[in-house]
């Protein structure tokens, strides 16, 4: 049983859950429910429906919603971030920045990051808000990870006093869930599980929903009276507990590390305050450091679940886990994209299906009949067959019956659905040329041009998207400063072609005693740039270096051209081109090219020598002539410029000649490469001809064996 003391922490615990429930997020709830609706599809009141269904009058859903934020989803996903770290005061250094840039690329990968942003962001777009969880992990690491998650944005509840978007400016913030009693026993106590367990059978409950089941998941939403499951299984498998979990500021006095030379603070980990012996031998290996007192505003961390206290103490981490991200937001207001276009939406369905009835009583308007006229069918089956093409009536008069003429189209009914198409490209910003539908008669350039035109509507989202990295990476930072304190191997991807790998070792201790990529001291600034998605950078850059090649003539290696191509197995081509280097046979048919370009060579410069020796003499001898000064200058300057024109063709087919000499030279590489392949793949299949030789050979003998035995 709770005691007093826990009852009165859950007691504050769930009225502050009650006060932000109600003072806004509630609010925030219908508008992402319905946002989520119309996004799926789920556009129609369910009364207005059925009232239509009653009527037989069409009830169409023409869903511009979800291919338009598609689109919008594509520019993020064709735009990542990219973080670094830099240096910030004087105990920061570029080496220690890269490390830490590199731990963070490795936690990215191990939380499959990118994949989480555009989670994240697709929340943010359809509800107005999305949002991280980031704190350390000991499922598969003893000493932690930094484990970097995605919430429900329905279970986050802000601080409703605050109006900033740095949570560094809330005073809490309160997350929610549904949990098994199971889940509970796991993660807090087997006490804990038990008494909640009780209440949420029925025997005592903590607020009108404090149990529930109406969560997000696969599948809807069901009783616990359902088949195929005991009462006992059935209640082990609804997650039925509410836990509350709140993170809020409060005053308290905490002791800093102190950078004697700067004066740079930072709290003292929670593992070192707990463990004097380990604080006293990090202050030995760090003699610059000391230790002083000063009160601050630190986060308190408490988990409730009715009037239980699951969890009540310091947070380890000096900030919330929780980082946001709000597509537009203006003074404590969210604002998503989809919520701005349920308008045109509603009007783009209900006109259409005005239209589609309007078609329909057009073609099936009634019919005019005398009393008793009517031949071969009742006034009944009239009514159901009436609009049937080939109807035929038989009447006892021609003027008996009478098609009624119906009401004739409203003009202008096609242009309100057209405006609320354009209403929604309008609102969204996501043109035409954006969605691939520009016209056959607009030039590739000009598609180009309103594209990036286009890209300026979402300038203002993809900069709360880079804000939000921002704030995700410094959170991150502060963990792996705090908490990466031991020696640990970080291995990393470098090259995602040729799968090469680097290793990197931090908090590494030398002999001496020095510590050599020492996380924890010195301040860092994060950097987040925007870089294109991989397969689309690599088509770019492969669409530049073929231009660039073809026509203006750079000559870019094979390998650079390879490497830029969406080529499946680039490393193992590259690898083939480039041949093995250092076997004897590439060595001599190197070593002969060039001998034969050498030769080649000198022949050309022996060839030009000999035209300047033949240029000087005829000078020398048309000075010697008497009597004709002009003439003979003429004459000695037009062979100056007859060997000037000579020198630049010899220095130019120099050039060509070194430009090929390259070029053949890769090409035998290649050649070399090849053939060698070719000759091991030979040789593997002549081995497989042998192996299988063999085994046959010893089948035929075993047989033969084995009918010796029988016989005898």
């Amino acid at each position: 049983m709770a005691t007093p003391e826990d009852r009165m922490k859950a007691q504050d615990v769930w009225y502050r859950y009650a006060y932000l429930r109600d003072n806004g997020h509630k609010e925030f709830m219908d508008k992402a429910t319905k946002c989520e609706d119309f996004f799926a599809g789920l556009q129609w009141d369910k009364t207005d429906l059925a009232l239509l269904k009653a009527y037989r009058r069409p009830a169409l859903t023409i869903n511009k919603i979800l291919s338009t934020m598609c689109n919008v989803f594509g520019e993020q996903i064709y735009n990542r971030a990219e973080i670094a770290f830099r240096p910030r005061n004087e105990t920061a250094t570029e080496d220690v920045a890269t490390a830490l840039s590199k731990v963070f690329m490795q936690v990215s990968d191990n939380n499959q990051l990118p994949w989480l942003r555009s989670d994240v962001f697709a929340d943010g777009i359809i509800t107005s808000r999305g949002f991280y969880d980031v704190r350390l992990d000991f499922t598969d690491a003893l000493r932690g990870e930094v484990r970097i998650s995605h919430l429900n944005p329905r279970n986050v509840l802000i601080d409703a006093d605050a109006d900033v978007y740095d949570p560094e400016g809330w005073s809490d913030v309160v997350t929610t869930k549904w949990l098994t009693g199971d889940q509970i026993e796991l993660l807090y106590s087997k006490e804990k599980a038990d008494a909640l367990r009780t209440k949420a059978n029925g025997t005592e409950t903590y607020g009108f929903d404090a149990f529930d089941d109406n969560t997000d998941k696969f599948g809807s939403n069901f009783s616990i009276g359902f088949s195929g499951l005991s009462q006992n299984l059935a209640t082990q498998a609804l997650r039925n507990i509410r836990v509350i979990d709140r993170q809020w500021r409060k005053l308290d006095k905490v002791e800093h590390f102190v950078d004697i030379t700067t004066g740079d603070m930072r709290v003292v980990p929670s593992e070192m305050l707990s463990d004097r012996n380990l604080l006293a031998q990090h202050l030995q290996m760090n003699p610059l450091l000391s230790i002083q007192k000063k009160l601050i505003r630190r986060v308190r961390w408490t988990v409730v679940a009715g009037d239980e206290v699951l969890h009540d103490d310091w947070s380890p981490y000096d900030c919330f886990t929780v980082v946001p991200f709000f597509p537009l937001f203006r003074r404590g207001r969210t604002i998503g994209l989809v919520e701005n276009l349920l308008g045109p939406q509603e009007l783009l369905n209900k006109v259409s299906s005005q239209e589609l009835h309007v078609v329909n009583t057009t073609a099936n308007s009634g019919w005019k009949v005398v009393t008793n006229k009517l031949k071969n069918m009742s006034i009944a089956e009239l009514e159901q067959r009436g609009a049937q093409t080939g109807l035929v009536l038989e009447l006892e008069s021609l003027d008996a019956a009478e098609k009624i003429q119906p009401n004739q189209t409203p003009t202008g009914l096609d242009r309100i659905s057209y405006k609320a198409e354009e209403h929604i490209k309008t609102i969204s910003g996501v043109t035409d040329y954006q969605m691939g539908s520009a016209r056959e008669d607009v030039s590739a350039k000009a598609i180009q041009q309103n594209k990036q035109a286009s890209s300026g509507n979402m300038a203002k989202v993809m900069d709360n998207l880079n804000r939000t990295d921002f704030l995700l990476a410094r959170v991150a930072l502060g963990m792996i400063q705090t908490h990466y304190t031991e020696q640990r191997l970080i291995r990393i991807t470098t090259d995602k072609v040729t799968r090469e790998q680097e290793q990197l070792t931090v908090n590494q201790i030398t002999p001496e005693g020095e510590i050599i990529n020492n996380l924890q001291l010195g301040e860092y600034d994060v950097v987040v740039s925007s870089v294109p998605e991989r397969d689309t950078f690599e088509d770019s850059q492969f669409d530049q270096a073929v231009r660039l090649r073809i026509d203006a003539g750079v000559q870019i290696p094979d390998k650079f051209i390879i490497q830029a191509s969406r080529l499946r197995d680039k490393a193992a081509i590259i690898s083939a081109m480039e041949g093995d280097q250092d076997s004897p046979e590439a060595k001599a048919a190197a070593e002969l090219a060039q001998r034969g370009k050498m030769a080649e060579v000198a022949g050309l410069e022996a060839d030009a020598q000999n035209k300047a020796a033949d240029a000087q003499l005829k000078i020398a001898k048309a000075k010697t002539e008497v009597g004709k000064g002009p003439e003979v200058d003429t004459s000695a300057q037009e062979l100056q410029l007859k060997i000037e024109q000579a020198q630049a063709e010899l220095q130019l087919k120099k050039d060509e000649l070194a430009a090929r000499l390259e070029m053949d030279r890769q090409k035998q590489a290649a050649e070399l490469a090849m053939a060698q392949q070719k000759m091991d793949h030979e040789a593997s299949l002549k081995a497989r001809e042998m192996d299988h030789k063999m085994a046959v050979e010893a089948m035929k003998t075993t047989k033969a064996e084995e009918k010796a035995e029988t016989g005898a």
